[in-house]
């Protein structure tokens, strides 16, 4: 039987984000960054979850929800990620399955941990702030990496969250070889700017050596470069040689590549209810348009649609099916 053959495999961080509605106060007591991702251990995430207010519960981490997007475009995704021997391990899996991506959970059983919890707390202007226990996501390595997965599918998407764990970080190199020795593409999300301040010469040597489509949002680029001026960050990513997206929230997006850039607006939407996953479903849009072979404005279009349909709702997860959007937008 011919193995099968997918248009993204990604690997990433297999999280249920629990989240719920708060105010500017809470996260000052709490001492977060608003609008940033803290990385936490249980006893803290035990003391958010009982300090918290009405809770929602949804499957999530960044690459799965990419890949869940696709697959509610019409793509076939394959994710690879790594989850406890937990309840919520399973409801992750099913509910990932159930979205139409096939999912890879590395070696059966390998991991004591539990399932990685991320709490979201969500302010009335709708930016989230993250606070994310990783648990079974620090065990993901290199063994856990199918190399026929990887070589199947024609672009490899990873998170750059995946750099604050030695083993992770591993197995994403692993699969950047794999990938190009198959001659596919590789993508990267910055995926957070403390996330790029903590890994910045990681995730620049990754990107000179492996990278071909590179996604984050303004403050990410910048704080890659280390710069705050905007002409001066898109001449950096043009320099990288690669083909690159820059979101820039209600402004809309650019795309960058070494010979011009594309300013693509934000899709209208009545009113911002949750930005959780903005980013993500921008980056399954413009990969779906990219593997279908959609020109580059026309993928950043599709890439603004995801991210419209995400942000109108709370949760990372699409809850009208993409692919008519697609056809009602005619992308």
């Amino acid at each position: 039987m011919p193995e099968k053959r997918y248009d993204i495999v990604g690997i990433g961080s297999a999280i249920v984000d629990v989240l719920s509605k708060t105010d500017e106060a809470f996260l000052a007591d709490k001492g977060m960054v608003k609008g940033t991702m803290a990385l936490i251990d249980s006893e803290r995430a035990q003391l958010l979850y009982t300090s918290m207010g009405r809770t929602l519960n949804i499957s999530g981490g960044s690459v799965a929800n990419s890949m869940v997007g696709i697959a509610s475009l019409g793509g076939t995704p394959a994710f690879i990620g790594k989850v406890g021997n937990d309840t919520l391990g399973q409801a992750f899996s099913h509910e990932i399955k159930a979205a139409g991506v096939d999912y890879y959970p590395g070696k059966a059983n390998s991991t004591t941990l539990p399932t990685a919890v991320s709490f979201i707390l969500v302010t009335p202007d709708a930016q989230r702030t993250m606070n994310t226990y990783l648990g079974a996501c620090t065990e993901l390595g290199p063994s856990d990496i199918d190399e026929n997965v990887i070589r199947s599918s024609d672009v490899l998407y990873i998170e750059g969250y995946q750099w604050d764990t030695p083993q992770a970080k591993e197995a994403i190199r692993k699969a950047c070889v794999t990938a190009k020795q198959a001659g596919n593409k590789v993508a990267l999300s910055l995926s957070d700017p403390f996330v790029v301040d903590r890994h910045r010469e990681d995730l620049l040597q990754l990107i000179y050596d492996h990278v071909d489509l590179l996604f984050g949002n303004e403050e990410e680029v910048f704080q890659l470069y280390k710069t705050t001026d905007f002409d001066t960050a898109v001449r950096k990513l043009r320099q990288t040689n690669t083909l690159a997206c820059m979101t820039l929230g209600a402004r809309g997006a650019i795309v960058v590549d070494t010979m011009a850039t594309a300013t693509v607006p934000a899709m209208p939407v009545d009113k911002v209810i949750d930005t959780t996953g903005a980013g993500d479903l921008f980056a399954a849009g413009f990969l779906y348009g990219y593997t279908s072979g959609r020109d580059l404005v026309r993928c950043a279009k599709i890439g603004s649609m995801c991210a419209g349909e995400i942000i109108s709702h709370m949760g990372a997860r699409p809850e009208t099916p993409l692919r008519e959007l697609l056809l009602k937008h005619g992308l």
